[in-house]
């Protein structure tokens, strides 16, 4: 399961969503997010699920890639349509024992379900389709007015890219330290929920070993090539808005507007 995550990964692909600007990339996925706290109906859910149809087909990254990272989230996504199901009051559609399923709950649970799965899909196209320099760059020119109040832009941009990116790495590596226990004897998954806790100790001390061996290492690497910030530094690519950006924003808007008149008006 720790492999089926893909949020942190890039995928290479010559697409049109590949080719724009991560400060547009970026934009959009807040963009998105926020859309899906706006809209609270099911014709707005449906015009965010197609936008997020056509987004997927259009990065040409394979649809069963990007559902694979859901598998991570199933339990916090059934926990979540439970205790809707459950706790909400309304009208009852029938009783399980002293649990009422309710017809306002059931609605709920469906729609919170599906803007989890929106919401980590679409945080995962922009990871999916944007390299880690890109990221890094289009971060920091995003947070650029922040330099008024004495904020680090470059280096915040820098850790949280390298945080991201490490995801993947971390949870690799926690895959091959949870074989070679469980192929000295180690069992993670009998016993109580105390139990269970302990038996992760073996686990955790040699990972968070390997995150402080990966971190000094890249702190090595990073001085052996001069790093010093991002003080007087200059860029190789320098970040430039194009066409399909302007088209992207105007998409983008349209979108927004769609999700704001279906609140408004349905």
């Amino acid at each position: 399961m720790l492999r089926d995550i893909t949020l942190g990964q890039y995928y290479q692909a010559d697409s049109v969503i590949h080719k724009l600007d991560p400060r547009a990339k970026l934009i959009a996925t807040i963009t998105f997010i926020i859309s899906l706290f706006i809209v609270d109906n099911v014709w707005g859910y449906c015009i965010a699920t197609v936008f997020m149809a056509i987004i997927i087909k259009l990065s040409k990254v394979p649809f069963r890639f990007m559902i694979k990272g859901m598998k991570a989230i199933v339990f916090i996504l059934l926990i979540t349509v439970v205790f809707n199901l459950f706790l909400t009051p309304g009208e009852a559609l029938f009783t399980l024992w002293k649990l009422t399923i309710t017809k306002e709950g059931l609605r709920i649970a469906v729609l919170m379900a599906v803007r989890l799965t929106l919401l980590i899909i679409g945080s995962s196209v922009m990871t999916l389709t944007t390299t880690p320099n890109n990221l890094t760059d289009g971060m920091e020119k995003l947070m650029r007015p922040l330099r008024i109040f004495k904020v680090p832009v470059h280096e915040v941009a820098m850790m949280m890219s390298i945080a991201l990116r490490f995801i993947p790495v971390l949870l690799e590596e926690t895959d091959k330290i949870m074989k070679a226990q469980i192929a000295r004897g180690a069992d993670f998954e009998s016993g109580n929920l105390i139990k269970k806790a302990k038996s992760l100790v073996p686990l955790l001390v040699p990972l968070f070993i390997s995150a402080f061996r990966r971190a000094n290492d890249l702190a090595m690497a990073m001085e052996a090539r001069c790093y010093r910030g991002g003080e007087n530094r200059t860029k190789m690519k320098p970040l430039k808005y194009g066409r399909r950006d302007a088209a992207a924003y105007l998409v983008l808007v349209c979108y927004l507007v769609a999700c704001i008149g279906v609140r408004v008006l349905i």
